[in-house]
């Protein structure tokens, strides 16, 4: 079989699944269309599994096991991931590798997790990412762990990232250059893009259920304010800033102060946001209801501002 049919064969496969769960620039056509092959068997025996997850636990072994746990390994190397933007900017979630996580959780047994500050431990089911890494796992990764950082396996970290005391739970992804600050937490399956920041206490919500639910998304090039908290599987667009203590959900309503759209759900890239209050409703006695909690686009950017205005000046009002 040539590689040219190998090549349209792949190309036609992946177009029918609406996005690739693989990154295809990573590999030639051939080596491209077995891991696709491997990726569709796994699919298939994690779906049935988790059809039948009541009869799933420790005792279980075999291709459930193996399945999961090369999920997990092909999560934490970054080689796959749980959610992928495509090119109309859209993310699309594969919703299968969430249920693999969430197998991993009926499969393993608490157990004594090394790795803690003076020889301490800890007892959970997932162990560390760091878990029986030497100086050279640590070279080859390229990234920068200070002392207090915590990362579960299955999540995958970027070359140049630098984590400080933080918390990364299990297959979430964090792109290249990215900084996660002191006391910020990046929930489970988030996706934090390429040179973001995430200040001081900020939280990142992490969504395994329902299933249905995306993961919370911080596209690229995005500053979250210290004690900022994103959840419920909202998406910040690239290039966005935060300011301090800017908290948005699924209700949280982000109104553009000059031109009056309201948001739900999702920041416009290179938008300016702010803590704020609306109006409330008009009580049963006529008087005005207490103001409601919402966040305040002050201002849009395009790229060369933002690359060019420190985080401060765009924040001034």
């Amino acid at each position: 079989m040539s590689y040219s049919f190998l090549a349209v064969l792949l190309t036609a496969h992946i177009s029918s699944r609406k996005s690739s769960v693989i990154n295809l620039g990573a590999f030639d056509f051939f080596n491209g269309f077995l891991i696709m092959t491997n990726l569709i068997q796994l699919e298939e025996i994690i779906e049935k599994a988790f059809d039948n997850r009541d009869s799933i636990n420790s005792a279980t072994k075999g291709e459930i096991r193996e399945s999961v746990e090369h999920i997990l390994n092909l999560l934490d190397k970054g080689e796959i991931r749980v959610a992928q933007r495509q090119d109309d900017g859209q993310w699309y979630v594969h919703q299968w590798l969430k249920k693999a996580v969430l197998l991993s959780f009926r499969l393993y047994s608490m157990r004594i997790i090394s790795g803690g500050a003076n020889e301490s431990h800890w007892w959970d089911k997932m162990p560390s990412k760091f878990s029986c890494w030497r100086e050279v796992d640590f070279k080859r990764a390229n990234f920068r762990s200070v002392p207090g950082a915590i990362v579960r396996h299955s999540a995958y970290i970027a070359p140049h990232v630098i984590l400080m005391p933080s918390f990364v739970n299990i297959g979430a992804y964090v792109g290249e250059g990215t900084m996660i600050d002191t006391w910020a937490s990046v929930g489970s399956c988030a996706q934090i893009g390429r040179y973001v920041h995430l200040s001081g206490g900020v939280g990142i919500g992490g969504v395994l259920e329902p299933l249905q639910a995306g993961p919370t998304i911080i596209e690229d090039h995005c500053f979250i304010g210290a004690r900022s908290e994103i959840v419920e599987g909202c998406i910040i667009r690239e290039g966005a800033v935060l300011g301090m203590g800017v908290f948005i959900g699924k209700s949280t309503k982000i109104i553009d102060r000059t031109t009056g759209e309201v948001f739900i759900g999702e920041v416009p890239a290179y938008s300016v946001v702010v803590p704020g209050s609306c109006c409330g409703k008009q009580l049963p006695n006529g008087e005005m209801g207490p103001n409601l909690y919402c966040a305040v686009i002050i201002k849009r950017v395009n790229q060369k501002t933002r690359e060019k205005t420190s985080i401060n000046d765009l924040l001034r009002d």
